[in-house]
């Protein structure tokens, strides 16, 4: 009896040990984020209290792995860059106007190449002196042009249901800065938009570009750790991080 008890209990742990493996093996990859965060040399905005809100909100969702570089110069390095599935971009700094042509061509084309890039809040202003950057986020933040009124709670209304990335999101309310006035033209998908009584016009606040075999999400919304970790803004950060990765979403 005793021999049996015993075979039965290794039988039983090799059987754990096999199935654990398959569960480990078959638990998906993480998608892999480079979150580049910087100054942005003011005191309108907490930039590290905004690059540290967007990685907790990435990190707690369990989807991705998430390394933070605080110094755009690793957009100096195609190989480091490599390394990733999507870009998120929380950075702006206005002592840093520019990057240099190989920096703006090895990040052209990790998105052109099919990979993704996500773009937060003011972040869309960088690099005011490089207009195809405008054209990769879709829309521009322009000093002296864009604008909004007082912060304040807003209704935000869902555009389009259909896709993945707002399917199943109402239409919501949140505390935050509604912007306006963004500029460019190139073909947009508007997922998420809202009226602003500063530009008296419907303004689109999250939204998407193809950009060669990538993506591209801008999310307007993210002044600060109250506005991202808001429970809409939770799902629609995490979701439009991973559609820009993978051109899907998995939950």
């Amino acid at each position: 009896m005793r021999h049996s008890m015993i075979l039965l209990a290794m039988v039983g742990l090799i059987a754990s040990a096999v199935c654990g493996g398959a569960t480990a093996a078959d638990a998906p990859a993480k998608i892999r984020v480079l979150l580049i965060a910087g100054d942005d040399v003011g005191p309108a905005h907490d930039w590290r209290d905004i690059s540290e809100s967007t990685r907790t909100v990435l990190v707690d969702s369990g989807r991705f792995d998430v390394k933070v570089c605080e110094d755009p110069l690793i957009l100096e390095s195609k190989k480091a860059l490599d390394a990733y599935d999507v870009i998120v971009f929380t950075m702006y700094n206005a002592t840093v106007p520019t990057i240099t042509d190989q920096a703006k061509q090895n990040l052209l084309g990790f998105v052109k190449g099919g990979k993704g890039f996500y773009v937060q809040h003011l972040a869309s202003a960088a690099f005011a002196d490089w207009p195809e950057f405008g054209e990769l986020c879709g829309r521009k933040w322009v000093m002296g042009t864009s604008g909004h009124g007082p912060r304040e709670i807003f209704p935000a209304r869902v555009a389009d249901k259909n896709h993945p990335i707002t399917k199943g999101v109402e239409d919501f309310k949140i505390y935050d800065e509604l912007y306006a006035g963004l500029q460019g033209d190139a073909p947009i998908q508007v997922l998420v938009e809202a009226d602003s009584p500063w530009s008296k016009k419907t303004v689109p606040l999250l939204f998407t570009r193809d950009y060669g075999k990538g993506r591209s999400v801008q999310n307007a919304f993210g002044h600060d750790y109250k506005a991202i970790k808001d429970p809409n803004m939770r799902v629609l950060i995490t979701r439009a991080v991973e559609w820009a990765a993978t051109g899907k979403v998995g939950g």
